[in-house]
């Protein structure tokens, strides 16, 4: 039987420094174009384009967070598949997500992806699958806890069912 989804977000705050410079940068933008409100335009500019930004290049991660809330792991599964080969073919737009997305995630898509995979494999019961993709995100990514946890999680139950 499925649990309760759990939610994990990381925040990184390094990454207020590049995105509240954006924003800055909008606001002396419209400063200068001598704009009545400056402050409210650059402001406005910002949030348009972080939510543009996450909507199109985050559109295979939200779907698939949108499927697990709906309990269909199989979707899900292959909507976080895409994000992962997405994130693979552009790294660089993960590597720079909090310019190039406006993102304050401290894990990259392609390690939530990974993760959110092995997970969506556990729901549907598939302990094999759900380690081999922890186990690609903790190759890729050694600091990762989820992966670390979930990996201690199936390792005693696997020890206890012998």
């Amino acid at each position: 039987m499925a649990e309760k989804t759990p939610t994990v977000k990381q925040t990184a705050l390094i990454s207020l420094i590049p995105q509240l410079s954006l924003m800055a940068l909008l606001i002396l933008m419209f400063y200068y174009l001598k704009t009545e409100d400056y402050f409210i335009y650059g402001a406005v500019s910002y949030l348009f384009l972080s939510f543009s930004l996450r909507n199109i290049l985050t559109r295979h991660h939200k779907a698939g967070i949108r499927f697990i809330r709906r309990k269909d792991f199989k979707t899900s599964i292959s909507a976080f598949q895409a994000s992962v080969d997405f994130f693979t073919k552009y790294r660089w737009l993960d590597k720079y997500r909090y310019l190039t997305i406006l993102s304050s995630s401290a894990m990259c898509y392609r390690e939530m992806g990974l993760c959110n995979i092995a997970y969506c494999y556990g729901q549907l019961g598939d302990g094999k699958k759900s380690k081999e993709y922890y186990e690609k995100a903790l190759a890729e990514y050694p600091k990762n806890g989820i992966a670390i946890s979930a990996l201690k999680k199936i390792s005693y139950f696997e020890n206890k069912s012998k």
